[in-house]
C-alpha cells in the first residue's frame, strides 16, 4: 500500500468537488444580521463559487482523501 495523506477535517465540512473536479465554496457573511442584507446581497451569497487558482495548490493538498 502507498502512503496516502488525511483529508484535514475543516476542510472537507467547508470546500466539496464538483463532477468536473473544480473546488467549490460558499460564500461568507450571511449567517446573521441578514435585516440589513439586500435580497440580491442575501440571494448571490447563498449560491456556490469556484475557487481562486492561487489556492488550488493548498487545497488539494488537504482534500488528499476525495
Amino acid at each position: 500500500m502507498g502512503k496516502t495523506g488525511k483529508t484535514r477535517n475543516a476542510a472537507k465540512k467547508r470546500f466539496k468537488l464538483s463532477s468536473t473536479g473544480k473546488i467549490m465554496r460558499r460564500h461568507g457573511c450571511c449567517g446573521h444580521l441578514l435585516t440589513k442584507k439586500s435580497r440580491k446581497r442575501k440571494r448571490t451569497t447563498g449560491t456556490a463559487e469556484v475557487i481562486n487558482p492561487a489556492d488550488r495548490g493548498n487545497l488539494r493538498a488537504m482534500l488528499v482523501g476525495g
